[in-house]
């Protein structure tokens, strides 16, 4: 599904710029699962910007089944975007809409504005079927009309999942999707996300700072540090050392700062 060779992305930031990834190559086929790992700063957000064509690479090529990102134009990214659910570690819902609405929202990329409005208020029989399966497969259909603002922590984080699927993706990404949840409610999610992709053979990549739960969870692994490819390849061949190289520039966590810095730059320049 994904081909990348020699990816690079730098932002600009003021009279400098930021190299954010430098030469990262990987494939990822069809119903993968795959840990992203790697240290504040390695890169890890800029990768999955790229993957959910948020962003485009300054330099290398970014290839979707067979066809390079950076080559399409707007019509063609929206298609891509719309094969692509993101989870995100911040939920990103709406505290006032219920748990339907929000995850109807997931079907905003491919409706009118005129569907948006009507499917928000009055959403037709089949986008409320779709809808309520998907808060079926992630255990809230008890919750499909309280409001997500009365909602845990992991029931957020489930209804972030049925709206991504709400979009039927292709690909998963979850971007530190247990990060904020205790151990019990970080394994019910990992269960409910390793379910749903094997079940579907959807693609699923996520990035992940429990190196633990990775290993464990996870058949592959691609860890960044710096901006490149550290390591890539089986779980079960991660080594006590490549963890060690891998975490010891931990406290340089510089990249919430610098990649939110230098995509807003991008998103300003785009709009």
């Amino acid at each position: 599904m994904y081909d990348l060779d020699s990816v690079t992305k730098i932002y600009p930031q003021g009279h400098s710029r930021i190299q954010a990834l430098s030469n990262v190559s990987m494939q990822v086929g069809p119903g993968e699962q795959i840990a992203l790992l790697g240290p504040n700063g390695a890169g890890k957000s800029t990768l999955f910007r790229l993957l959910n064509a948020t962003i485009r690479p300054t330099g290398g090529s970014l290839l979707f089944e067979g066809k390079d990102l950076a080559l399409m134009n707007g019509a063609q990214i929206r298609s891509v975007r719309r094969r692509i659910g993101t989870i995100f570690q911040q939920h990103n819902l709406v505290p006032s809409l219920t748990v339907v609405q929000n995850t109807l929202c997931g079907a905003l990329g491919r409706w009118s504005f005129a569907h948006t409005v009507r499917g928000m208020l009055r959403p037709d029989r089949n986008d409320l079927e779709k809808a309520l399966s998907a808060i079926e497969s992630v255990g809230l259909a008890d919750k499909r009309d309280a409001c997500a603002g009365e909602l845990s922590g992991g029931q957020q984080q489930r209804v972030a999942i049925a709206r991504a699927l709400m979009q039927n993706p292709d690909i998963i990404l979850a971007d530190e999707p247990v990060a904020s949840l205790d151990p019990r409610l970080a394994d019910e999610i990992m269960d409910l996300l390793m379910c749903i992709a094997s079940e579907s053979k959807r693609t699923l990549i996520v990035s992940l700072h429990k190196v633990e739960v990775a290993l464990q969870r996870l058949p592959r692994v691609i860890a960044l540090r710096d901006g490149a490819v550290e390591f890539d390849g089986a779980s079960a061949d991660v080594s006590e050392n490549l963890l060690k190289e891998l975490y010891k520039s931990a406290a340089r966590s510089v990249e919430r700062q610098d990649e939110v810095t230098g995509f807003r730059h991008e998103f300003n320049c785009l709009s």
